[in-house]
């Protein structure tokens, strides 16, 4: 995470996971070259749903940051994430 920038305010609404309580957010640059896959799966997301974004935070709830599968799937199912993707796999609710 590079830089704090001011998010225009009609994006607050729409990407209020990333937008501080001063308007601001943290910008995190991804170069295609260098992570294909990562690029790929934030284009394919804006695909779908108009947000060029991913929120890219800790993994953890009320606990040490999850370091293994099973941590993860854990926190998944006791808490109110729609999808954990780990590598090749993805899970919906």
């Amino acid at each position: 995470m590079e830089k704090v920038y001011d998010i225009k305010k009609e994006k607050h609404s729409k990407i209020p996971a990333v937008t501080h309580v001063d308007g601001t957010g943290r910008l995190q640059s991804v170069n295609k070259e260098i992570s294909p896959r990562y690029h790929r799966l934030i284009s394919e997301f804006q695909k779908k749903s108009g947000v060029p974004i991913l929120l890219n935070t800790s993994f953890n709830e009320n606990e040490p940051i999850v370091n293994k599968p099973e941590e993860a799937l854990d926190c998944f199912l006791r808490t109110k994430m729609d999808m954990l993707v780990m590598e090749n796999i993805i899970i919906e609710r």
